[in-house]
Parts: structure tokens; sequence; C-alpha cells
């Protein structure tokens, strides 16, 4: 084993919050785990750093420097052996380090900090993924997370969680603040108070409680906010309601003293990387509802209530169920500290040497806990093509790891879904022509539980993860609204995929390295959406023809609202591009002009973006007129582009114009298997 080490001891001179109580508790196990073994270990720290007390750490400190400064330009000469870094950061220069990073939340949420904390890791994190001989994180929640924003895969991570021993020793008789609001005020009243804790940051979403106060004030139930703001967050702004009490930067005692007496902790992040209060809870007996997102499940279990971080309703309903059922609470007491038991800062300590010894060996803590499986539904627009679109639900029935809750297949006649009519596992709609008209129509028809909705063209294969991995991003990321996939071949840019070709082309596909990319506006032939954020935005039908920007259009809309949008390569596959079905030439080059334009005016696209969209397809029509493609109509695009200018410089900006105009020419199929064009 290595026989050295030392400890970046920043953390000891900040503030607590969870990511510094993580690293005190874990240096804290270490300096018991050495006892009896020949390791020497020591910890740096800045000059003005609180000694922690250790009997086998030495604790060291040098320097005029502090925070970052003092990281990254004294800590390296301070160090002996191997260093472990514990709190997120590290110095830059020095590559035989370990590096803990609790999560990713400075890119899932960079509203909730500042802006030189944000820039900072921003710039030192990808260096220190690359250059660290391991990274750490606290759940595996957190390590996919990172995997999205940071150069590293998630089962390169080591995952070492926080523990609940620490709670335990919380006294809370030398309680002073806390015990002052009760006697002074809550326990006057009679009335029972839901705890929550944590810094006001937007990301810890605790304006959703603030939401439910007044019903829950009908119900004689009153919040009690504990918990100061670190000077890495910008504030939200809280609403003041008669029922909510609010306590800044309270002792562990203060914590202990709430928590005995608290109806239950509700616990609403929008992101987190582990959720240390959640343990700290379940270790003194106090009930927990919690989001049902992020890291939240996993460390949760099947000991607490989960709800949606934005469904006000549904914490009111658990937190109503609590107080009207002492059975309810007992149990989820008694299944919550054996819970926390499986948390233990020994055994995270006990990862950590194995790492310092061996940090090429992954220690395995704990297995992760998979919560249910969300509601999908897949739907797909379809018209004329009833064998594409059975082949293509066929096989995705047949592949898919997640199945699909259910798959509906939008239609204008019954004969569009062929075969599928007759299908047990499939839901057949006729409705009004148009991909827009279609996928409405799919909406309107929902299953009443469905939590994701999918949109596959007819002519897209999916690879057999695609669904596993968006179910996965919309339960880790609570804040994205919209996803879609990596197109590893789009025979919409050429004369099309044959299906067997395309199932070659997924088995072959080489494993992309950039994961991740955000903001990222869906690709209508394979994009999903979380429902609850949908509500009543719909696809605008006045951008009629088959698939001309109606999808940007409608994620767009839910952006607005302060959604993610996002493109993932963990979710793949070929768009085939049939070329049956087409619209003719002019109709397709009068919406490239039209219906940017009028997405402007809706304020669903920026103007450098129509202006490229716009100069772009003009270009490629004009300039492959002479010696078009056999496939596309260049000429009869290109003359739709010169009659849409021409209306919108007589102010006519009306997309469904398109749909009147002559049908002639329609582009020529280059054989009997292919779609659309989409640019």
């Amino acid at each position: 084993m290595n026989a050295v080490f030392t400890i970046n001891g920043r953390f000891l001179g900040q503030r607590t919050t969870g990511v510094q109580r993580y690293a005190l508790n874990v240096v804290k196990a270490l300096d018991a785990a050495l006892i009896g073994t020949e390791m020497r270990a020591s910890i740096a720290a800045p000059i003005a750093a609180v000694d922690p007390n250790l009997q086998h750490i030495a604790l060291k400190t040098s320097g005029v420097l502090r925070g970052h400064a003092w990281e990254q330009l004294r800590l390296p000469s301070m160090c002996e052996g191997r260093l472990l870094n514990l709190c997120n950061t590290a110095p830059a220069v020095k590559n035989d380090q370990i590096v803990c990073i609790h999560d990713a939340n400075i890119f899932a949420a960079p509203d909730s900090y500042g802006r030189f904390f944000r820039l900072a890791y921003q710039v030192l994190q990808p260096r220190l993924v690359r250059h660290s001989v391991r990274i750490a994180t606290v759940s595996y929640a957190a390590a996919r997370q990172i995997a999205r924003h940071l150069p590293i895969c998630a089962k390169d991570i080591a995952v070492l969680p926080n523990g609940h021993e620490h709670a335990l020793s919380w006294n809370p008789d030398q309680a002073k603040i806390a015990a002052r609001l009760f006697a002074e005020q809550l326990k006057s009243s009679d009335r029972q108070f839901v705890l929550a804790i944590g810094s006001r940051a937007r990301h810890k979403n605790l304006a959703m409680l603030v939401s439910a106060a007044e019903r829950l004030d009908e119900l004689g139930i009153d919040l009690v906010f504990a918990g100061g703001g670190a000077e890495i967050f910008t504030h939200g702004t809280l609403d003041r309601k008669r029922n909510i009490y609010r306590l800044d930067h309270v002792s562990d005692d203060d914590l202990a003293y709430l928590l005995d007496r608290a109806l239950c902790l509700a616990f609403p992040s929008l992101t987190e990387g582990f959720g240390l209060p959640i343990i700290e809870a379940m270790a003194r007996g106090c009930a927990v509802v919690a989001a049902d997102c992020a890291s939240m499940p996993e460390v949760c279990g099947q000991a607490a209530l989960l709800a949606s971080p934005f469904d006000s309703r549904g914490w009111i309903r658990h937190i109503q169920a609590l107080n009207g059922s002492p059975q309810l609470k007992n149990d989820l007491v008694e299944r919550g500290r054996e819970r926390a038991r499986m948390f233990s800062w020994s055994n995270t300590a006990a990862g950590y040497l194995e790492l310092l010894d061996r940090p090429a060996v992954l220690p395995r803590i704990y297995k992760p806990y998979f919560a249910a499986v969300p509601h999908v539904c897949v739907a797909y627009a379809t018209r004329g093509r009833p064998n594409i679109v059975s082949r293509t639900v066929r096989h995705l029935l047949a592949t898919q790891t997640v199945a699909p809750g259910a798959i509906i297949v939008s239609c204008v006649d019954k004969g569009d879904a062929g075969d599928l009519v007759s299908h047990p596992g499939v839901t057949v709609l006729i409705g009004p022509p148009g991909l827009a008209a279609q996928r409405n129509t799919a909406l309107a028809h929902l299953p009443p539980d469905t939590e994701i909705v999918v949109f596959f063209d007819d002519d897209f294969v999916a690879d057999k993860n695609w669904l596993a991995a968006a179910i996965e991003t919309f339960r880790d990321e609570s804040q994205v609204v919209g996803f879609t996939g990596t197109v590893v071949a789009d025979g919409i840019k050429g004369p099309g995929i044959l299906f067997e070709d395309a199932l070659h082309m997924l088995d072959t596909a080489p494993h992309s390295e950039r994961l991740w990319s955000e903001p990222y506006s869906p690709y209508g032939c394979n994009m999903a959406f979380r429902v609850c954020a949908i509500g009543e935005v719909r696809f605008d039908e006045r951008l009629v023809l088959y698939g001309w920007l109606e999808d940007r259009d409608f994620a767009a809309a839910l952006a607005r609202r302060g959604g993610r949008l996002v493109k993932s390569s963990e979710a793949s596959g070929v768009h085939l591009g049939v070329k049956s079905g087409r619209v003719s030439g002019e109709r397709l080059g009068y919406s490239q002009v039209v219906n940017p334009l009028y997405m402007l005016r809706k304020g669903t696209m920026t103007m450098p973006k129509v202006a490229g969209q716009v100069l772009r397809n003009m270009a490629s029509n004009f300039g492959r007129a002479a010696w078009p493609e056999p496939f596309i109509d260049r000429r009869g695009r290109a003359r739709g582009n010169l009659m849409g200018l021409a209306d919108v410089f007589r102010g006519r900006l009306e997309p469904e114009r398109a749909a009147s105009l002559p049908a002639r020419n329609e582009e020529r199929q280059a054989a009997p298997r292919y779609k659309r064009d989409h640019v």
C-alpha cells in the first residue's frame, strides 16, 4: 500500500456546507482507519485553517494565500506522495492525485452560482478529469451527470457516498436557536411543521414549498427553512407566508432538535450529487419526502415518499398523508433508519484507501438502487407508408432494453398503419393530415399516466438503448424538458438508407466521446419531451407539410419557460430518409423561406439562426440548380424560395400557404424505400 499521502485541507478554512461536511467526515474516518497501519498521512491547509484535531494525520499549514490561489500555487509544493482532494477542485499542475467531484451542477444549474465561481469550475474541472489518476463522486446519478458534462465515462468514476454516523452524535439538548423558535412560536400553536434544509440557491427549489404554504396552513402545518446561503450561490427570493419560519446558519445540534420534532424533512431539490440531509434525517428517525429526480431516488430507495419537484400538489398529498397516518410515518422512520445504515463514513474511507493504493481498481461500496421506470409513450406520425412504419415499430418493440408503456401510430387513414392496426401493443389514431396535426392528435390521446412522450419518424430506426438513455436523462436532469439522440446516419441528406444497412450501422457505430450537447434543439426524427412541461403547448399546425421546423418551434416554446434542451450520443439511431410521399420542390422551397421568418415573429427562432437557415438553403438550391441531385428538385426549391421572398416583401407571412401551391415537380425517389427532406 502507498505508504504516504497528503489530503487537500483547503476546506478547513471554509464555511461548512455539504461538500465540506463530506470532506471532514471522510478525513476523520481515514484518521481512524490508519490505526495499526504503517501508512503516514498529512493534511495540508492554509495558515488560517481550523485544526480538526486528528490523531494520526498531521496538520501542516503554510502560506499567506487563501482559496483557489493557495490551492493552485502553494499546495503542490506541500504534498508528500499522492494527493487526495475531497471538495471538487485540486491543483491543475499535479497529476498524481484523486479528486472527488460531487456533482456537475455548475453545468446543469449554472444560474445557481456566482459568475467567478462558475468560470473557475468550468475551466478547472475538465483539466482535472483528464489528468488525475482517478475521479470519484458521491452517487451513481452524480457519476452519470459528470460524464455528460466532463470528458470521462461514468463507469470510470469511483462512487464513494456520504455517511450517516455524524448525525447520531448531534445533541438536541444543546440546541439554542431551534429550541427558542419552538418554545416561542411552534409549540404554542400546537401545529405540526415540515423542515427544509438547504440554501436559497435556485436549484434547491424552496420556492416550490412556498407555493404549497397556504394549503399546508389550511391543514395546520408550518414550514421551517433552516440553512443559510453560501457565498458561491446566487440567491433566489422567497415569498413570505405566515406559516413559514426561517433560520439561517443553524448548528448541528439545532438541526438535531428540528429533525427530532418535525413531521418530515422536505427535500425538493432539482439537482443534487447526493442529498446528505436525507440520510441525516433518516439516521435521526425523521420521515422524508424528496424529489423524484437526480440522486434522490438512489439515496432514498424505498424509505421515502417521492414527488416531482415541479408539482406542489404531490408534495401536499404526501405531507397530508403523513400528518393523517402515524402508521405511515412510523413505517418510513423504520425503513429510513435501515436505509441510512447502508451509507457509512468508515466504508467510504476504506474505499479511498483502496484508491490511494491502487487507483486503477474501483472500490465497490454499494449497489445502485433502480427506481421504477417512468411511463413512456412513443408516437409515430405516418401517412401512405404502412410497410415502413410497421417495420420500424415492430423493430422498436422487439429490441428496446426498456419497453415503452404505450405506442401510438397517428394516421390520416387506417390503411396508413398497415398490419399495426391489429397489433395488441399499438394504438392507431385517425386525425387530420400534416406532421404537426398528427403529432397533436397523439398528444391529445396520451395515456393519463404518461411522463415522457417520444416522437419518432416512421423511418427512424432506434438503437436498443434509445428509450433507456432518454429515461435516465429525464430522471437525472429534472430541468431537461427536451431530448434528442445522435443520428448515426441520415438518409435525408442522400438517396436514402436500406433498413438492413441501418441495423448494420447501429451495430458497428463507434462510441462517441462527445456525449452531451446543450442547448440543442431536438431533431424531429427522434425526440422526447417531459409531459408535465408540455402543458397546453402544441405543435404549430400553420407549419404545414411533413417536417419543416415544427420540431424546433415546439422545443423553443418549452425552452422559453426555462427548460433545458439537450442532445446525447447515449441514444442513437439511423434516419432512413425514405423519399416516398415527398412534397413538391416549390412547396418545400417556399417553406424554407417563410417558416423561419414566421418563427422569428413568434419568438421561437433568433435572427442569426433565421438568416443562417434561409441563406444556407437558398445557396444550396441556387448553387446546385444547374446540376441537381437526382433525388432533390433543386430548381423547384429555388422557385419556391423566390415565391416565399416575394410574399415576404408583400407583407404576407403565411406558412400554411405552402400547402396551397401547385403540387408539381414532386421530388423523385431514387429507389422505392425513402422519405422527405428536413434541411
